[in-house]
């Protein structure tokens, strides 16, 4: 073999050293943000569980108040249950959704009764509701960012060429508020206690 051959071959195993090296790295990429986003939604579900915890001591300091308000509580305990039990993004916001108006009836119905609303256990839980509210809203901000840049680390030049071979054949789906939601975030309704 020539010179030539030689430059010839350490040149093709150069660029294969460095295709290899290129896909790596997109694989290594991926799997890395895909694995953020997995720790983004685990984040929401614990924050979620919390709320639930919360909600039967909530809804049994109410019912001490508001006996008679039975269909209310049964409310909220189905939409707690929906949402503990809900698989997924679309099915934890379409129960998510269910939940809020739940909770609104609850507090509606705690509005109407002013030594309720100066009982320190009330006080205690509807604190750690409004601060796990607020978790669960930075936890759903935290994941959807993820979302969004692994679906356009998925979808860009050149991961997307190896997206599909290396195994990552679909966008991770968002958590995403509904329409209702969304007319809540813009004109939040005021309950004070």
């Amino acid at each position: 073999m020539g010179i030539l051959s030689y430059v010839t071959l350490d040149i093709i195993l150069a660029v294969l050293v460095l295709v290899i090296g290129i896909c790596i790295g997109l694989y290594n990429g991926l799997v890395r943000m895909n694995q953020r986003t997995i720790e983004a939604w685990s984040d929401i579900t614990v924050q979620l569980k919390r709320r639930a915890d919360l909600i039967p001591n909530l809804v049994s300091t109410v019912k001490g108040y508001a006996k008679h308000e039975s269909s209310v509580f049964q409310n909220v305990t189905n939409a707690r249950a929906q949402t503990i039990n809900a698989q997924g993004p679309a099915e934890t916001a379409k129960a998510e959704n269910q939940f809020q108006a739940t909770m609104k009836s609850l507090f509606a119905v705690a509005e109407n009764y002013p030594d309720l609303k100066a009982n320190q256990n009330f006080l205690d839980l509807q604190a750690q509701l409004t601060d796990t509210e607020d978790k669960i809203q930075a936890s759903r901000r935290f994941y959807n960012n993820m979302v969004r840049d692994f679906n356009t680390r998925r979808k860009t030049f050149p991961a997307n060429v190896f997206a599909n071979m290396l195994g990552f054949k679909t966008d991770k789906e968002y958590f995403e508020l509904s329409d209702t939601e969304t007319a809540q975030v813009a004109e939040p309704v005021n309950v004070s206690f």
